[in-house]
């Protein structure tokens, strides 16, 4: 395995699994103990917005004058591309800064760090012990997201909010660094990383669970040891109407409203209406925009591409859109986004935040999942919350010859499969989701200015696009 290509001499040492609810005695707290990782992202965008965060950090620490804490990039700290899971990257923290550090943050680009607060903050908690600080976020109802954990209450198990951090004390990050080198460790799909990494420090009830620090931040206040900012940033003006492709895939069962007779429980079902409701909601927000499907109609109208409705995936019909958008037949522009008939998109908001990335570097941006990270595996952009590419990704990849292996094939995992195999980062927004709204923490979701929602067949799809896509006072120039 990968890890172990790394020489570390480690002393590991444990503390307490208990859940620290009496007051802790004071512990320490000096800056040059302090491990910050800046959870940042290969894209050039994303790096220069994870160098700004590291600089800030450092100047001010040297204006506290009480020493410089250890401030890393994520994405430099290996090649691998899969160290955003943070679990694969503990043991070489561990084996680099395992003697030196006191305490290990992990905070996003946009997160902003007090460092005089949490010095303080930080002091309350004896670093000898098993510490795994944050703000506490939990689900109202069980989840797809989060796999049904925690059915029966869904509110008894915290995860931390990750836009203001969470830190593990020095005790706690070597011994998961130890079971990661031990252990067998489970790996399949990495979905929603601060749950997943709670879940994994838990151990069933074995470790600590996450322990509330009310200084780190969700909203402004005063006192905060960090901070919040925001994941639309202002890069000017938004990306043209005219500058971006959108891609429904349908089939023609979804087209309209129509009975279908189920022999098994010898009744008439009514099929899901999916194409108009993305007619009556955000369709009007495209300039170039096509339908899918497995038949042509002309009242829609689509377009059939010579390849077979599938139940499962559409990898075939994923990739003929790709040829497509690089042929003659469809304008000329920078950016495809590849939806399901089933998502709901803000495309005012999405040429917001396009404006932040260069459409001349191969971008493959969504909702970032991971399949196998612990044994070298991928990442993807999940297909349901939009798939957004460059055209120097698209080109890159179909001139690469990477293909399915089959037209029912993953489509989303597929292209994350390639794009890994030629050197293409997933770069990861939280502002696209691959299902409902519900499924998310309501704390957390409310502040953000959501992309897009995934599944509307199974909720009131135009009422969670006014609530959560549609904007009051859109600014939609061209």
């Amino acid at each position: 395995m990968w890890l172990m290509a790394v020489n570390w001499s480690l002393c590991f040492f444990f503390g307490s699994a208990s859940n620290h609810e009496d007051q802790p005695a004071q512990g320490s707290a000096v800056l040059e103990e302090l491990v910050i990782v800046i959870q940042s992202q290969k894209n050039s965008f994303h790096a220069q917005r994870g160098y700004q965060r590291k600089e800030k950090i450092l100047q001010d620490a040297a204006n506290l004058g009480e020493g410089l804490p250890v401030v890393l990039l994520l994405h430099e700290l290996s090649d691998y591309e899969g160290n955003w899971s943070i679990l694969p990257v503990l043991p070489l923290l561990s084996a680099i800064y395992g003697e030196s550090a006191s305490w290990f943050l992990f905070i996003e680009e946009e997160t902003m760090v007090i460092l005089h607060v949490l010095q303080n903050v930080l002091k309350r908690y004896p670093v000898q012990e098993e510490w795994f600080l944050g703000q506490r976020l939990h689900d109202n109802k069980p989840s797809i997201v989060h796999h049904y954990a925690f059915s029966e209450d869904p509110t008894s198990f915290g995860y931390p909010d990750p836009a203001v951090g969470w830190a593990l004390s020095a005790a706690l990050h070597q011994r998961l660094a130890e079971r990661i080198q031990s252990e067998n460790l489970k790996s399949d799909f990495t979905i929603d990383l601060t749950h997943e990494i709670a879940l994994f420090i838990w151990e069933e009830g074995r470790g600590p669970k996450l322990t509330t620090v009310p200084e780190f931040c969700t909203e402004t206040k005063n006192n905060c040891a960090t901070k919040f900012t925001n994941y639309l940033p202002n890069c000017g003006n938004p990306v043209s109407k005219n500058n971006i492709f959108v891609a429904v895939k349908t089939c023609e069962k979804y087209h309209s409203v129509r009975a279908y007779y189920n022999p098994r429980r010898r009744q008439s079902l009514l099929i899901p209406r999916r194409v108009p409701v993305v007619k009556s909601t955000w369709e009007k927000h495209a300039v170039y925009l096509e339908y899918y499907s497995d038949v042509t109609d002309a009242s829609i109208p689509t377009i059939n591409l010579g390849v077979p409705n599938t139940e499962r995936g559409h990898c075939g019909k994923t990739f003929a859109i790709m040829r497509r958008f690089l042929s003659e037949a469809v304008p000329k522009v920078d950016w495809l986004v590849i939806v399901d008939d089933d998502t709901l998109i803000s495309l005012p908001r999405l040429r917001r935040l396009l404006r932040c990335y260069n459409p001349k570097e191969a971008v493959s941006l969504g909702e970032r999942y991971g399949y196998g990270l612990m044994q070298n595996g991928y990442s993807y952009t999940t297909g349901g919350g939009g798939m957004v590419l460059s055209r120097t990704a698209v080109s890159m990849l179909l001139s690469s010859g990477c293909s399915c292996y089959s037209d029912d094939a993953p489509d989303d995992m597929v292209l994350g499969r390639c794009f890994t195999s030629i050197g293409v980062p997933i770069t990861h927004s939280p502002l696209f989701h691959q299902a409902q709204p519900d499924d998310y923490s309501g704390t957390r979701i409310t502040l953000q200015h959501s992309i897009s929602f995934h599944k509307h067949w199974s909720v009131d799809p135009v009422a969670v696009y006014t609530n959560w896509l549609q904007d009051s006072h859109p600014k939609d120039e061209l």
